[in-house]
């Protein structure tokens, strides 16, 4: 693969050094710009020889390496705590993962849970590197909580993890928590003391009124906040500036194509045709080893929540697939069970060996020509556009993808939008795109009024008309 510079050629991008944040809920700061805008507000604390790792048992997820998209500068050893439970948000947790692993941290997954999988918010089942019970003796250089309902409940409800975090927290060792956790998890533990604090709009209530703000991002001493599924990115990104520094997180920041999340327009429609059905939409998701965890996740999540019957089919001989970035994901069935329905909609993930092993599918192929035979819709993001081309079903069409692979379409490639739609044919540029795809996909599906109010749930900008 090309270098990143060579492959992206963002435009600069600043980032501001972390501070701590003053004690004063007044000096907060709202930050609904950009996402490296509200990044670049931020202040940053420099990581200290206080918060390096003890000599410990290392408990290490295996990965899958798809890319060369992990940093590469020689870097810190950083260990990472990110606990799951049953109602954990789904986006929130794999973002957090999939970003802090790309930056060179150890990230460990641990179910609080008695077993390993979990089933999250929107229904994705995830699995645990390990039990919270096996790091109970372990010193993590970030301990960092998904929100989610009941998952943050869940979490608060874990006498180990509440004594792993109220360490980390005595010993002045980094600590965040997004979504509902500030409010439901870190607030019982007694965490959020003379700490400005934000969480999901839901939850504002129950923080104590004079150190709550409404940042998407707010930093308060070794605390990090933040307030949804649409701010995961940045959320996660902040934690990298203060693991890593300034340059590893912008260097990330570029890898997750996040200056086109903001500098290019949202969408271009082309050939424009309806997509509403007279009932409701069926979408089949294939899933793969090396499927980008990101992209999967976010559009079976925003998708359900837009009240769609999504189905995740493993082309493996396992429903659990291995992701891009280790994360360990069941699907719902086998494509040679998926196989026997007919779908309104199916989208491909992205991920280079996740999109290569889609293509090698012979069910899947056969679904895709039947798919786009019968004029039903489809659609696709990041590398697996070029799936779409290779089976000859992009003919005539205005396509985009991501960066790596615009090379390889030979029809005509739109890359001055995030999303780009042609007829019943859907494509984007993947990462920090996926979310205006997912919604994209909603708004033709059942109007702009649902992917609104979708995108406010997420604590997601998005236009009003």
């Amino acid at each position: 693969m090309k270098s990143i510079t060579s492959l992206l050629s963002p435009p600069p991008l600043k980032f501001s050094s972390f501070r701590k944040a003053p004690m004063a809920a007044a000096s907060a700061t709202t930050v609904r710009s950009s996402p490296f805008a509200s990044i670049a507000s931020q202040p940053r604390k420099k990581p200290t020889s206080k918060r390096s790792a003890k000599p410990t048992k290392t408990l290490s997820p295996t990965t899958t390496t798809t890319t060369t998209t992990t940093t590469t500068t020689s870097l810190p050893h950083k260990k990472v705590l990110v606990p799951i439970g049953f109602g954990t948000e789904e986006m929130e947790a794999v973002i957090l993962v999939d970003v802090l692993r790309r930056a060179g941290a150890d990230v460990i997954v641990a179910s609080v849970e008695p077993q390993l999988e979990i089933e999250a918010s929107a229904g994705t089942r995830l699995v645990a590197d390990a039990s919270i019970s096996e790091c109970a003796d372990e010193t993590f250089d970030l301990v960092a909580l998904p929100g989610g309902m009941p998952g943050s409940a869940r979490l608060r409800d874990c006498e180990i993890l509440r004594k792993i975090t109220s360490k980390q927290a005595e010993e002045k060792r980094l600590y965040g928590a997004i979504c509902a956790a500030p409010a439901v998890t870190l607030q019982p533990w007694g965490l959020l003391r003379r700490k400005q604090t934000t969480c999901h709009p839901a939850f504002m209530d129950k923080l104590p009124t004079f150190w709550a703000v409404k940042s998407n991002i707010q930093v308060s001493g070794e605390l990090t906040t933040s307030r949804g599924p649409g701010t995961a990115f940045e959320f996660a990104l902040s934690l990298v500036d203060q693991l890593f520094g300034e340059s590893v997180a912008k260097e990330v920041g570029e890898l997750l194509l996040m200056h086109m999340a903001y500098d290019t327009p949202r969408k271009e429609e082309f050939n424009k045709v309806e997509w509403s059905v007279d009932h409701i939409p069926h979408v089949l998701i294939p899933v793969a080893n090396g499927s980008e965890e990101i992209e999967v996740v976010t559009i079976v999540d925003i998708l359900r929540r837009a009240k769609v019957d999504v189905v995740v089919a493993s082309v493996e001989k396992s429903v659990q697939i291995l992701a891009s970035r280790g994360t360990k994901i069941v699907a719902d069935k086998s494509i040679d069970n998926a196989a026997e329905s007919i779908y309104d909609l199916i989208i491909l993930p992205g991920g280079i060996i996740g999109a290569e092993r889609l293509h090698k599918s012979k069910v899947l192929k056969k679904l895709l020509k039947e798919q786009e035979s019968a004029g039903r819709m489809y659609g696709a993001i990041c590398s697996s556009p070029s799936v779409l081309h290779r089976q000859g079903l992009l003919k005539n069409k205005r396509t985009t993808a991501h960066p790596s692979v615009t090379n390889k379409l030979t029809n005509e490639v739109v890359d001055t939008a995030r999303v780009v739609i042609d007829g019943k044919l859907i494509t984007s540029r993947g990462l920090a795109t996926v979310t205006d795809f997912a919604l994209a996909i909603v708004s033709k599906l059942f109007g702009h009024p649902r992917a609104r109010s979708v995108a406010e749930g997420l604590v997601f900008d998005y236009p009003r008309s």
